[in-house]
């Protein structure tokens, strides 16, 4: 009994928390239903989830605080939920993140920390449409890292970047994995309540033993406790209660200790520290953090003070080496929470922190490591070296310990390789550089005596990043300029010096921060944009809807030889005749910089003036000096509170990628609701308001949705594409739906695996697309419900497909990095086939211009979203490419055919995007973007017929939110709004009305769909009021009369101010001459 009594050193251990000025701050954090910790520290750097949707990820320097922006610079390598993430316990900079979207992604932080944001990483492991749920680094052998995705281990060399061992015969999803201290055996626990101990190594069946853990399916943890045979778990019983259990390998089915505590929903995340046996319970959503210590006799847990603060979204553990020894400073805890990370400080008691208290600090794990994953999997078994915190006792005396940040898994064709190149040796957080040491230490390490390996340092081969130097052409102009300015360097070289001008170098300073400057910064080349975020917030402050416009401030000009020398005397008169008056003349800011930019070269042989004279074009264009496009000023305007349906409730966000979410018709819209069954809810646009609390009719389609979409000639009928290969026709009654129903109008076994998207055909009834995972495409007749073609060609997943505006053709994006059109009739393979957009993440494309070109959006090489146009003839390569943003949103594009207007946005955004696509150079033209109030889940617009052509609306949407469904209104702004805007208004096409059977389109009886006006009756149109002016043809006749008429005007209205002036009573005296004053004795008083 006196052992029990037995006072531990850590016992009074006191947890310290800073003041605010020492977090980090005003960071965005969401909560995420994920198995890992949120958050990840080692010797040199932290990272964590970022903003909501938690599939980018922040890294910051471990001693960092103050507050941070929402432009730092961060890690865009998922497209999804980051689940888990962990740093090497050998390198500092070796970051892996593992993602919902099945990747497993390794980075390498730079020596400095984050100075840009990263989107090309180091290496990617997939778990074949898996999602990753854990991920981690093996605790002796460099370079071997695990990873786990449902019922699968998987274990890679990095070395190698290949996977090295994999076993699936977990039942059900591993929910947490830990490794023993020495590296031998694997910890599991998994969603079948069990926990089992695994060894990767062991001939036969790796599990090795298993045993019933906690009895409920909910989330639990595992993690060995250090190199003892003992390993801890974290759940909950089957009364939902959170426990503790510890077991004994030796004694597997039966617990050592079991210890039940609350019944708070949030996980208990274990944080255990094998050299002091300190245990940490944080709970996700809890605002305290527990401390036990842990003990090899009963009563094994004892508890310690406890800490009570903000509620926390993750936690981990500081490196022991990364501690602030001589403030007896035993653990730290980073404790993440939803706007803040807080280093929580635990501190041992004592009288004086002068001396290094060693009772305190046994030798810890070190960060050497001789052992590699090659030889490891072959056997061998080697325990990582220790290591002392004593200052006095450390490998460079009193100097911090420094952690190390490689190895790149980089290649190269160089074979000049050393250690410096593959290791970046950063100092410790708060410590002077010595950059001496450190290279008197690689050169210790690099000697063969001391036994380094060759597979992480000598055989690594070196990738040389290329520096992205701007492209230059035969003619000196760089490539990736604005396509007005390509235009303008195919100009005649023998223009005169002297129409040359440039940007006054004040007129930056001075002048108001317009469009135009906005669009400089946003060119590729411009110095100005250090980083995607900041890139991001310079387009986010340009895309607000707005009407009237600032108008161009006029920039101060001057030749370009001026601020050389100035011009002599005969030169100046040589050039009086052909000086244009440049106070009369607006040039774009942003133009001139880049015209300047770019210096004396081709492209700077036609003024800038002359282009912004050029107006003799009919086209539509909205380029920088061409004419301005009628759309321009657009403006988008939601509908009043009164049209908007709220209240909704439990939106689903498991929706794939390649379906747009949300799908709308001029009766009533469909919504994907969460839960089983796959439920889709229909609501009626006749009845808006606040739905009722309950139960929301919907279809029930038995499972889970793939796609969904509203016929286009019939408004009643919805066709639901699900997992299992089959396509549900629903039938939608005139009321609307009053009591869910899972019996659908028709059902299509379309394929065997799952659907990726479906579309109906524009023009034809009842013919409908299909394509799937087995990368094929099929057409059906619904009439007869049988399959009439299908089409293969794509080598993987398929993103989007589009039919042309006259229904023979269809184009398709694929993962492949390939855009494809086919004609289904005629030939199962495409008849044309061009590079699409290079990154994987997803795509959408759609036609323009009478089908004529082809617009894509996608991402780039490192993540950016991005828009191009192709010519539907030569897709080898685009016409122009327009970047946005750094953002994991696929664009889903709208293209309004009558004014060649191009709508782009994402779920999740809060900006639609709005240009015109154009025919002639730059063929994307920005237009006024719109701004939302709120993030928007989904967009969906109405055909043409239902646009309110009396009030100037082009064009009608559905938005969408977490809670509302909101009508949006694009109108044009008009002064007599009164007349029909015939030049916004062609005649349109008829996509609401079948053109031709499906009969007849299987056929080959095409047939183009009719135009109709849009002109309502008994209004006038514009054109017809515009024409009267322009009757008179006997002004030569009178060349002076005009002249002679305004003169008399002038005269007349003189006349009259002065009669008026005149009749006016003048008097100079002012009405507080009348007031009372004050005397001046009450002044000086």
């Amino acid at each position: 009994m006196a052992w029990r009594f037995k006072a531990s050193k850590y016992k009074n251990a006191a947890p310290i928390v800073p003041k605010a000025e020492a977090c980090v701050r005003e960071i965005c954090v969401g909560s995420y239903q994920t198995y890992g910790n949120n958050i990840a520290a080692s010797g040199a750097f932290m990272a964590f989830n970022w903003e909501h949707t938690g599939s980018s990820v922040a890294v910051l320097p471990l001693d960092d605080c103050g507050r941070k922006s929402k432009t730092m610079p961060l890690l865009h390598g998922h497209t999804d939920t980051v689940t888990d993430l962990k740093f090497s316990p050998f390198h500092d900079g070796l970051l892996a993140t593992a993602s919902q979207d099945c990747l497993v992604k390794i980075w390498h932080i730079p020596e400095k920390g984050l100075e840009q944001s990263l989107s090309d990483p180091e290496a990617i492991f997939s778990h074949k449409q898996r999602r990753v749920e854990t991920v981690g680094f093996h605790p002796t052998a460099d370079g071997l890292m695990y990873s786990t995705a449902a019922g699968c281990v998987a274990l890679f060399d990095l070395s190698t970047q290949k996977e090295i061992f994999s076993n699936n015969e977990h039942p059900e999803v591993i929910q947490s994995a830990s490794w023993r201290e020495d590296g031998t055996v694997l910890a599991t626990s998994c969603k079948d309540k069990n926990v089992r101990i695994f060894d990767p190594r062991a001939a036969g069946s790796p599990i090795q033993l298993t045993a019933e853990s906690h009895q409920s399916i909910k989330d639990s943890r595992v993690v060995w406790l250090g190199n003892q045979h003992r390993i801890l778990t974290t759940g909950f019983d089957a009364a939902r209660l959170r426990q503790v259990i510890i077991r004994d390998v030796r004694n597997f089915n039966t617990p050592e200790k079991t210890l039940e505590l609350d019944c708070s929903t949030g996980i208990l995340m274990p944080l255990f520290d094998p050299d002091t046996n300190m245990l940490f319970l944080a709970g996700k959503g809890d605002t305290t953090i527990n401390y036990l210590e842990i003990t090899d006799k009963d009563p094994y847990l004892i508890e310690g003070l406890r800490h009570t603060g903000e509620q926390t979204k993750g936690a981990c553990l500081v490196p022991k080496r990364a501690l602030k020894v001589m403030e007896a400073e035993v653990n730290r805890v980073l404790q993440l929470t939803s706007n803040m990370v807080i280093p929580i400080m635990y501190q041992v008691p004592r009288k004086t922190y002068r001396d290094f208290h060693a009772d305190l600090y046994p030798e810890t794990t070190g960060y050497k490591t001789e052992l590699v994953a090659g030889e490891w999997l072959n056997g061998s078994n080697q325990a990582v070296p220790k290591m002392s915190l004593d200052p006095a006792k450390r490998e460079h005396g009193d100097e911090p310990i420094i952690p190390r940040l490689g190895p790149k898994p980089f290649s190269s064709t160089t074979g000049d390789v050393s250690f410096d190149k593959v290791f970046a040796v950063p100092l410790a957080p708060g410590s002077h550089e010595n950059i001496s040491n450190v290279g008197q230490d690689s050169g210790v390490e690099m000697t063969p005596a001391q036994g380094a390996k060759p597979d992480l340092i000598v055989e690594i081969e070196i990738k040389k990043k290329p520096e992205r130097e701007p492209a230059v052409a035969g003619n000196g102009v760089q490539k990736s300029l604005t396509t007005s300015e390509r235009r303008k360097s195919s100009a005649d070289d023998d223009e005169s010096s002297d129409k040359i001008f440039e940007q006054n170098s004040e007129s930056s300073e001075n002048s108001t921060e317009g469009e135009d400057r906005t669009d400089a910064d946003l060119r590729r080349n411009c110095t100005s944009r250090s980083s995607f975020a900041e890139r991001r917030r310079i387009y986010e402050n340009r895309s607000k809807s707005q009407v009237d416009e600032k108008p161009q401030s006029p920039v101060p000009l001057r030749r370009e030889h001026s601020k050389v020398e100035p011009l002599k005397p005969s030169q100046q008169q040589q050039q009086q005749g052909n000086v244009i008056d440049t106070k009369r003349i607006s040039v774009p800011e942003g133009k001139l910089m880049e015209e300047h930019r770019r210096g004396n070269g081709a492209g700077l042989k036609k003024s800038a003036t002359e282009a912004a004279f050029s107006a003799a074009s009919t086209k539509r264009t909205s380029t920088v000096f061409g004419k301005v496009s009628k759309f321009r000023h657009l403006k988008g305007t939601p509908g009043h509170k009164s049209t908007h349906i709220e209240n909704l409730r439990n939106l689903s966000r498991q929706i794939p990628g390649e379906c747009n979410g949300f799908h709308a018709n001029q009766e009533r819209v469909a919504v994907p609701l969460s839960g089983p069954g796959g439920k889709i809810a229909i609501f009626e646009l006749s009845r808006p308001g606040r739905l009722p609390d309950g139960v929301i009719p919907s279809l029930v389609n038995g499972s889970n949705i793939m796609d969904f979409q509203w016929d286009p000639f019939d408004a009643q009928r919805l066709a639901v594409a699900c997992d299992d290969g089959i396509v549900k026709i629903w039938h939608i009654e005139a009321g609307g739906l009053s009591e869910p129903t899972n019996t659908p109008a028709g059902e299509l076994t379309a394929h065997l695996d799952k659907i990726y998207f479906i579309r109906f055909h524009p023009l034809a009834a009842d013919v409908l697309l299909t394509a799937s995972y087995d990368m094929t495409i099929k057409l059906w007749d619904l009439r007869t419900m049988t399959e009439k073609c299908s089409l293969s060609g794509h080598t993987d997943q398929i993103f989007d497909f589009a039919w042309s505006p006259c229904g023979r053709l269809g184009a398709t994006v694929c993962k492949d990095g390939k855009i494809r059109v086919y004609n289904p009739r005629k030939s199962e393979t495409p008849i044309r086939e061009g590079n699409g957009p290079v990154g994987t993440r997803g795509a959408r494309i759609t036609w323009a211009l009478e089908g004529h070109y082809i617009v894509c959006t996608g991402f780039d090489k490192v993540s950016e979203r991005q828009i191009s146009v192709y010519n539907a003839q030569k897709l080898s390569a685009p016409l122009n490419t327009a970047s946005l943003d750094v953002s994991p949103s696929i664009l889903i594009p709208f293209y309004d055919e009558d004014s060649s207007t191009l709508f782009v946005t994402g779920k999740g955004d809060s900006t639609i995007y709005c240009y015109e696509i154009t025919d002639e150079e730059p063929y994307i033209c920005p237009l006024s973007h719109h701004r939302c109030t709120s993030l928007h889940q989904g967009l969906s617009f109405l055909t043409k017929n239902h646009c309110d052509v009396a009030s100037v609306e082009f064009s009608k949407a559905y938005r969408l939110t977490n809670t509302t469904i909101e009508p949006l209104s694009f109108t044009v702004p008009r002064i007599k709004s009164e007349l029909f805007q015939d030049d916004l208004f062609p005649p349109t096409r008829i996509t609401w009305s079948a053109t031709l059977s499906s009969e007849d389109w299987f056929a080959s009886n095409d047939k183009a769909a009719p135009k109709v006006s849009l002109k309502p009756e008994g209004m006038e149109t514009l054109s017809s009021i515009q024409q009267v002016p322009a009757q008179p043809v006997k002004k030569p006749d009178h060349p002076q009369f005009g002249g002679q008429k305004s003169e008399y005007e002038i005269n007349k209205q003189q006349e009259i101010q002065k009669s008026v002036s005149a009749r006016m009573e003048f008097t100079t005296k002012l009405e507080q001459d009348d007031m009372e004053g004050v005397d001046e004795n009450e002044w000086q008083e």
